[in-house]
C-alpha cells in the first residue's frame, strides 16, 4: 500500500485539511463561510463547546462525524448557524446517515471524483459529499446533485 494512504486508511490521524479549490467553490455557491469548527490541531472537546454562528462550514474527523451532525443540528435550533455545509464520506448504510442526513438535510451534492486532502500526494480511498443543512425541519425528500470540484482532479 502507499504510504501516503496508510495514515488516510488508520486512525492515525483525523486531521486532514480541506481542499482549498473545494473549499474557494463552496464559498462561492454558499457565501463566505463565518464559522469553521474544525480548525487543525484542536481537541474535539474544545469544538463540541463552543456555539457555531452563522454560515458554518464543517468537515469533521471522520471517525466522529455523528458528534458534529449532531452538534450542527443542535446549533441551528438554537438559531446560532443559518446554515451548515458538511464535507463528509457517504457512508450511507450506518445509522447516523439515515438519522441526521436522510431526514434533516436540505441538499446533498456528490463529488464528482476522489478528493486530495491536505498534503496527500494521492486521492483518498473513499468518496466524499456535501450535505447541506438550513433548518430542522424533517424531509420526506432531499434534492441531490453532483459537484464537479473545480481546479483539482
Amino acid at each position: 500500500m502507499k504510504q501516503s494512504l496508510v495514515a488516510q486508511l488508520s486512525q492515525k490521524t483525523d486531521h486532514w485539511t480541506t481542499p482549498k479549490e473545494l473549499y474557494d467553490q463552496l464559498e462561492q455557491k454558499f457565501g463566505k463561510f463565518d464559522t469553521d469548527p474544525c480548525p487543525l490541531n484542536t481537541t474535539e472537546n474544545s469544538l463540541m463547546e463552543k456555539e457555531w454562528k452563522g454560515n458554518v462550514f464543517c468537515n469533521p474527523p471522520y471517525s466522529n462525524v455523528k458528534e458534529f451532525l449532531n452538534k450542527g443540528l443542535i446549533e441551528i435550533k438554537r438559531g446560532n448557524a443559518k446554515q451548515i455545509v458538511f464535507l463528509i464520506i457517504p457512508r450511507t448504510s450506518t445509522k447516523y446517515w439515515r438519522d441526521y442526513v436522510m431526514t434533516y438535510a436540505d441538499k446533498i451534492y456528490w463529488i464528482d471524483h476522489r478528493l486530495k486532502f491536505g498534503n496527500s500526494k494521492s486521492s483518498a480511498p473513499f468518496p466524499s459529499c456535501i450535505v447541506v443543512f438550513n433548518n430542522i425541519i424533517k424531509k420526506t425528500w432531499i434534492p441531490v446533485e453532483m459537484l464537479c470540484v473545480e481546479g483539482e482532479k
